[in-house]
């Protein structure tokens, strides 16, 4: 469940940042933001499951970052 909604958060941000890139800016922020808690928090548990719980929010922010740029790069390739 948590894998369609960040396929989806990452589809509404690269749209975005190809249709207002300016504006697309702060709801990347702001889901890196709260990826990077679910991070935190995960990575307070011990040893190797530390890196475990945190690793899934951390390839998610970067997916989230990644289609975000993605989007502005494709903006300012554009012809017109």
């Amino acid at each position: 469940m948590m894998v369609v909604g960040i396929v989806a958060v990452c589809i509404v941000l690269a749209v975005l940042a190809f249709f207002v890139p300016r504006l697309s800016r702060h709801p990347e922020r702001g889901t890196q933001r709260g990826l990077g808690l679910g991070s935190r928090a995960g990575s307070k548990a011990p040893g190797v499951l530390g890196r475990l719980f945190s690793k899934p929010f951390r390839s998610s922010s970067k997916a989230v970052g990644r289609s975000g740029s993605a989007g502005r790069r494709a903006r300012g390739r554009m012809p017109f």
